[in-house]
């Protein structure tokens, strides 16, 4: 057998969620015995390498192949970082990792858009910044209708997190001069559009860390989301003032927001009172919309990996194939991309796509 790749254990243990200790237990050796594996200090056994395989559900091949560099934690912008555990934390991350193996994989097939996301680290007011993306992408003031496929236009490599939690909405991060996107399929779609815009703001805002971090960097971009999902000239200029719920149920679906965004929006910009913020929302939450969004509207899916998969459908390249050339569970690949690794529909016209030769 090859030899045995320690980053590669740590990896597929984080993203199993498997603290050190249980997984020690689990195929029968010491934390200490584990954790020598994990930094590299010794080996296990071809015998030892099977069961971990068997225990985490990945192929043997995988803990024995190249170099498998994550996001790094110092790197990645999360939303509700703070929320959730550090066993979540680092099973995004992993995934991060997975994602980054498929990346490259495809980089070596494909000639997907290059990044032209521009670098706002110098202003400092979200609003700005959100009317300095959509005036260099020439959105004017419409909505924006599809996040996911705006996102990839501009080189963004969008992936998707199966994680069945709601601690875990999105990160981002920086691959040398590729920007990724990570959103969990999880939330309502009015929400994984607003982490999109989010994140969006982390990446041509915060790319060069500095000053900005931990709740401040959040709240300047989620202030950058709201601009840039709801401009306030098309706001002003369509709802001049609220009767009720009922009316922010309606003028959600123009923007694509949950209710509570909108009315977030609003208030910020003075065609709420504080006395009617307050109302509405105890409103949403006697009615639930905190939690179940009204009305609510079909998933966006990635237009890049749809694509993509359906040229690799026409020359018969399987998911199974693909797992199989990253030795990775297919059940991993299906989680990142969406959900779109099977016989592909066909893929609507537009964006920049082709493969290398």
């Amino acid at each position: 057998m090859p030899a045995f790749n320690p980053e590669r254990l740590l990896i597929a243990r984080r993203r199993r969620r498997q603290s050190s200790k249980g997984l020690a237990e689990q195929i029968g050796v010491t934390p200490v015995t584990l954790s020598r594996w994990e930094n590299g200090a010794t080996s296990p056994d071809n015998a030892t390498v099977s069961r971990i395989a068997d225990v985490l559900d990945f192929p043997v091949e995988f803990f024995t192949r190249d170099q498998c560099a994550c996001p790094d934690i110092a790197g990645a912008s999360f939303r509700s970082l703070t929320a959730m555990s550090a066993k979540e934390r680092d099973a995004a991350l992993a995934a991060g990792g997975l994602a980054y193996l498929f990346t490259d994989w495809i980089d070596e097939r494909f000639d997907l858009p290059a990044s032209d996301l521009i670098d706002l680290s110098a202003e400092d007011d979200p609003e700005a910044a959100a009317g300095a993306v959509r005036d260099a992408w020439g959105l004017g003031v419409a909505p924006v209708t599809d996040m996911i496929r705006l996102l990839e236009a501009h080189g963004v490599r969008v992936f998707s997190l199966a994680e069945n939690t709601k601690n875990v909405d999105a990160f981002s991060c920086w691959r040398d001069e590729t920007p990724f996107v990570f959103l969990n399929t999880f939330k309502s779609t009015e929400h994984s559009r607003f982490d999109a815009a989010h994140e969006l703001g982390h990446l041509v805002m915060h790319k060069h860390g500095g000053p900005h971090a931990g709740r401040e960097a959040e709240a300047e971009a989620n202030r950058f989301a709201s601009a840039l999902l709801m401009p306030a000239q098309d706001i002003l200029g369509r709802i001049r003032r609220v009767t009720g719920l009922t009316d922010l149920v309606l003028a959600k679906k123009r923007w694509g927001v949950s209710v509570a965004a909108l009315a977030y929006r609003l208030h910020k910009l003075g065609i709420l009172s504080d006395w009617q913020y307050r109302g509405l929302c105890i409103e949403m939450n006697q009615v639930g919309y905190r939690t179940s969004e009204p009305e609510g509207l079909s998933p966006e899916r990635s237009q890049v990996w749809s694509k993509v998969f359906t040229d690799l459908w026409s020359e018969r390249v399987t998911r199974d194939d693909i797992a199989r050339d990253l030795c990775l569970p297919t059940s991993e690949l299906e989680n990142l991309v969406f959900g779109l690794t099977g016989q592909p529909q066909p893929a609507t016209r537009g964006g920049r796509l082709s493969v290398v030769s």
